[in-house]
């Protein structure tokens, strides 16, 4: 079997995902048009090398629809010869689309893609495509459908994070965000999404909030107890949990992932490949999973995935030098660590979504880009990137400097 190595990242900054946000004006296919500009211009790729485009895209309708990946092909300039596919596993649907490229080149089917994602959620809102998950009760009754809001302060309940808990991660975030934009941690992989004219729209996150401190998230109200309480949610809670009398809700828009737009591209490839383009591996994707987990938690995905991959690939804890796990809500990340005893110098250390935002498809590929720049920056080896994913699933994947 093939190794698959990634060869260099990119992305866009996060936007804010409303319409006052810098990144508004920017279709979904332009935001990944200007990722695959970049990697080619970086790289002076030769195009005709790349095989395929795999998009992660949670709301593939409307201008994102139609293959979004293969229409930022066009629009980028690429050979003609480059095919392209979106995907969508959710939330990790960015990491998916690594994944397969990655399973792809190992089975030594394509030679070199793109994996990464793209989201405008300032133009196309979340959950924009529907599905019958929320709505046909064939499919929410056995999966105790609830609103990942009243899971997240389900988890937070259930494992004992209290409010005064998911505010101080979320103080943390803020504060390793800020200090990484502070000292250029970034500077190398996020590049300014720019207007037709050429002028600069974003250089920077735009979600973060560096001044966030426990009293201003105090002044906060829980975001979803009216849905909870008043909308029934809180009921088919306990009822999948009876050991629980009641749900404590503790989270808000200061503890939970930002609503943004931003795209990014990962370059994959085989040794081979590498060779013809006159590239370096900086990395090698050692191994990946996919799993099930309890829909009701619905976030806790991430520790199941982590245990089935450990034991595939045969891995322990000493294997693994840093950790990304996509901040949804403070007790997604605050549970991963109870549930593996897990050093917090050693998770999201510059930050993550609850500070920087959440492009729904395109964060699981950031996420790669973000710990292969820390492992070159503090001169580590490994590296495991997981995201929890709706309807109670979990994706994980593990690399390695080369």
């Amino acid at each position: 079997m093939a190794h698959a190595y990634i060869f260099d990242h990119v992305r866009t900054p996060r936007g804010r995902g409303k319409p006052d946000g810098s990144l508004h004006s920017v279709p979904s296919v332009e935001l990944a048009a200007q990722v695959l500009r970049q990697l080619r211009q970086r790289n002076s790729l030769d195009t005709a090398l790349v095989d395929d485009v795999i998009l992660g895209c949670v709301d593939p309708i409307g201008e994102a629809g139609g293959d979004v990946a293969r229409a930022a092909t066009f629009s980028a300039g690429y050979a003609r010869s480059v095919a392209g596919v979106q995907v969508n596993r959710f939330c990790a649907s960015g990491l998916e689309a690594v994944n397969l490229a990655s399973a792809q080149v190992m089975a030594g089917q394509q030679q070199m893609i793109i994996a990464g994602g793209v989201e405008s959620m300032s133009r196309v809102g979340l959950l924009s495509s529907g599905g019958a998950w929320s709505i046909d009760p064939r499919v929410a009754i056995p999966s105790f459908f609830m609103p990942q809001g009243v899971s997240a302060d389900l988890i937070a309940t259930k494992y004992g994070f209290s409010r005064e808990d998911v505010d101080a991660y979320a103080v943390s975030s803020q504060k390793r965000a800020a200090k990484a934009w502070e000292n250029g941690y970034f500077k190398n992989s996020v590049f300014p999404v720019v207007d037709v004219t050429g002028q600069t729209l974003l250089d920077q996150d735009e979600h973060m909030r560096p001044q966030t401190t426990m009293d201003t998230l105090s002044g906060l109200r829980p975001a979803f107890e009216r849905m909870g309480v008043e909308g029934g949610f809180d009921a088919v809670a306990i009822q999948a949990h009876p050991e629980l009398e009641m749900i404590s809700h503790v989270h808000h828009a200061g503890n939970a992932s930002g609503i943004v737009d931003g795209a990014a591209g990962v370059l994959i490839g085989s040794r081979i490949a590498g060779r013809k383009a006159g590239l370096t591996p900086r990395a090698r994707i050692r191994s990946f999973s996919s799993i099930g987990s309890d829909p009701s938690l619905m976030l806790t995905g991430p520790v199941d995935v982590t245990q089935k991959l450990f034991e595939h690939a045969g891995l322990t804890w000493s294997d693994i030098d840093l950790i990304e796990i996509n901040e949804a809500f403070s007790s997604v990340v605050l549970r991963y660590m109870q549930a593996f005893d897990l050093d917090p110098e050693t998770v999201n250390v510059n930050g993550g979504a609850i500070a920087m935002g959440h492009p729904v498809g395109a964060t699981g590929a950031m996420l790669v880009g973000t710990v292969l720049d820390e492992l070159e920056r503090r001169d580590l080896s490994t590296a495991l990137v997981t995201l929890c994913v709706g309807a109670g699933m979990g994706t994980a994947t593990f690399i390695e400097r080369v």
